[in-house]
């Protein structure tokens, strides 16, 4: 009777888990939203064009060839996407390592942020990939060596976002009310944050040396022994100018789930990262001005892509930084935010010139993306804003943790 019993209970509590699952899949809130309408039809047709890819091959739906093989889904979704997930390290090193807890309140949410955006690029390096099952190559060592950077990169990928599920990990115990699991995890915060802040400063710095095999391939302007360096610092005011650009929306978006102290802290935390962004920035453009002494490129500058560099390091490098410290100084909400956006199109820029505009700039035929390219990147992005929105929604990330949860800690 007794074991009839057990198997009851566990046929009814798999039930009860299964229900649990169903109802969590199930939406909530409006559906006619704007964000709705306009993802909705994008992503149907970027699913179509990605089985396409596939079925057909990569000349399907993009303008990639052998000279230029990595176009827009490496150098938007990837490269750039790696800089605007920076925000992770940087919180999680503030919070964790020099004890900033003022901070506190954000670092679920831009962990979450940055998880999901490893995996959703690492999942649109497979796009972009001739061969997609040759994925493994780069980490196992195969055909390139364990001293490779593609090597190096590949491992540091795999491994940060495992450090960042980690990290993260607490909330999806409190969710599932698995207290004993939330108590083991949480303990493994703090060693996941140290290995993770590792992983990452040596990936962002990575990426860019992935470049410097092709000194003759990108543009002067944009090409030096120091890109890993400023793929690195830039990383830092990258991502906590995405903090501040999506933190302000999702403040705003899902702001029924915020303690009203959070509330009240929300603009001097976005003061506090304007003041980072500032001083990482100064150190960014003064790298860049001897950067540029030191390659001696002045006559450059009077070409066409001079004037594009002058826009890029002038109008979304210099312009920005002097916003942020303007905006920190007169603690002006608006113009921090502004400076965020601009920042993160200078980012975009920097990142494209190097990988795209400025990669082959002299080629007879020149490289540009296909609108069938810009469908499937917006499906990548709209989709982890999907999953993005499903999970704040449903897991403690900005509302309080449970009153148990707090115990464990």
């Amino acid at each position: 009777m007794n074991n009839t019993a057990n198997i009851i209970a566990k046929d009814n509590e798999g039930t009860a888990i299964w229900k649990f699952f169903l109802s969590e899949l199930k939406p909530k809130g409006k559906w006619l939203t704007p964000f709705n309408i306009i993802s909705i039809p994008v992503i149907i047709l970027g699913i179509v064009l990605i089985i396409m890819r596939f079925y057909n091959g990569l000349g399907t739906v993009t303008n990639l060839t052998q000279s230029v093989p990595w176009g827009l889904w490496i150098g938007f979704d990837v490269v750039t996407g790696v800089a605007f997930a920076g925000g992770a390290y940087v919180l999680t090193f503030m919070v964790y390592i020099l004890n900033m807890h003022n901070y506190h309140s954000i670092v679920r949410v831009t962990v979450l942020n940055g998880f999901l955006a490893y995996v959703f690029y690492a999942g649109a390096l497979l796009l972009d990939l001739g061969r997609p099952l040759n994925v493994i190559n780069p980490i196992i060592g195969n055909n390139f060596g364990v001293s490779s950077v593609l090597f190096l990169v590949a491992w540091h990928f795999l491994l940060y976002m495992v450090a960042q599920l980690i990290e993260f990990s607490p909330a999806i115990a409190e969710w599932l009310g698995a207290k004993r699991a939330h108590k083991i995890l949480s303990g493994m915060t703090i060693a996941a944050v140290i290995f993770g802040i590792t992983l990452s400063t040596l990936h962002q710095s990575g990426l860019g040396a992935l470049y410097l095999m092709a000194k003759e391939k990108i543009h002067p302007l944009w090409y030096s022994e120091f890109i890993p360096i400023m793929f690195f610092v830039s990383s830092v005011f990258a991502g906590l100018s995405m903090v501040i650009f999506e933190g302000s929306i999702t403040h705003k978006v899902f702001s029924d789930q915020i303690s009203e102290k959070n509330h009240h802290n929300h603009n001097k935390i976005i003061h506090g990262l304007a003041k980072i962004c500032t001083g990482a920035m100064f150190a960014y453009f003064a790298l860049q001005i001897l950067v540029f002494i030191h390659g001696k490129h002045w006559s450059l500058l009077n070409t066409g892509m001079g004037y594009w560099y002058l826009v890029e390091m002038i109008g979304f490098v210099l312009v920005p930084m002097l916003l942020y410290f303007y905006s920190y100084r007169k603690n002006n909400m608006l113009l921090i935010r502004v400076a965020a956006i601009m920042t993160m199109i200078g980012i975009i820029l920097n990142r494209l010139n190097v990988s795209v505009i400025g990669f082959r700039w002299d080629s007879a035929i020149r490289y540009v993306p296909t609108w069938m390219e810009i469908v499937v990147t917006l499906t990548v992005i709209f989709i982890e804003i999907w999953v993005f929105r499903w999970v704040i929604n449903r897991m403690p990330v900005m509302r309080e943790s449970p009153a148990w949860a707090k115990e464990n800690k």
